[in-house]
């Protein structure tokens, strides 16, 4: 049981709250995280680049001139590779990148991924985050109240809120999502993670079902 100190928006402590990380994750398993990582950012690839190769080059295979008597080196036909504008030797084609490892895999990752942040200290905890109207200065303060300026940080709320969403996305290295759509990725990328009491709860609730 770790606990873990929560602050209000002025960057005051007013509380702690009690975390059960071995409940969260008994282990971490960082074999399993850089697998799950690549996964991610090999679905991400588009994997649209490609090249031809001589067989889709247009041209006649016909020899461009005799093999001997000319003076000029042997050559082939103008599709040949060492021609200009003929095809690649080792070409390009379009492939997709993605794969997929098995959804208890992911999910234990996930749960790796916080886990991981909270034993590290990269993880913040704040009592609540309601905006009546998007304000980007108001979150920016509150960024610099709990020392997170100038750090990439991502903001983890119970539930869609997008009045925070549209308050945070123009901050530099700041993105905001909810606490169910969150992947290993997304947590082990930035180097700080700001959460709500709210959505951490609801984490550990639903980690330790």
């Amino acid at each position: 049981m770790i606990q873990l100190p929560v602050f209000d928006k002025t960057g005051k402590k007013v509380g702690n709250m009690d975390v059960d990380v071995d409940a969260i994750a008994p282990k971490i398993n960082k074999q399993l995280l850089h697998d799950v990582v690549v996964m991610y950012q090999n679905s991400a690839r588009q994997g649209t680049k490609g090249t031809k190769s001589r067989g889709m080059v247009a041209g006649s295979t016909k020899k461009m001139y005799r093999q001997k008597g000319t003076g000029n080196a042997r050559a082939g036909g103008k599709r040949s590779p060492i021609r200009r504008g003929g095809g690649h030797t080792f070409a390009l084609t379009a492939r997709d990148f993605s794969h997929h490892l098995p959804r208890k895999a992911v999910r234990a990752a996930t749960r790796m991924a916080v886990a991981s942040k909270i034993k590290s200290d990269q993880l913040v905890v704040i009592n609540e985050l309601k905006m009546e109207k998007p304000q980007t200065k108001e979150v920016a303060a509150i960024l610099k109240a709990l020392k997170l300026q100038g750090m990439s940080t991502i903001i983890a709320t119970a539930g869609l809120d997008t009045q925070v969403y549209r308050s945070a996305r123009n901050i530099d290295r700041v993105t905001v999502s909810p606490i169910s759509d969150l992947n290993a990725l997304a947590i082990l990328k930035p180097q700080r993670m700001l959460i709500t009491r709210a959505a951490l709860e609801a984490f550990q609730n639903k980690a330790t079902q």
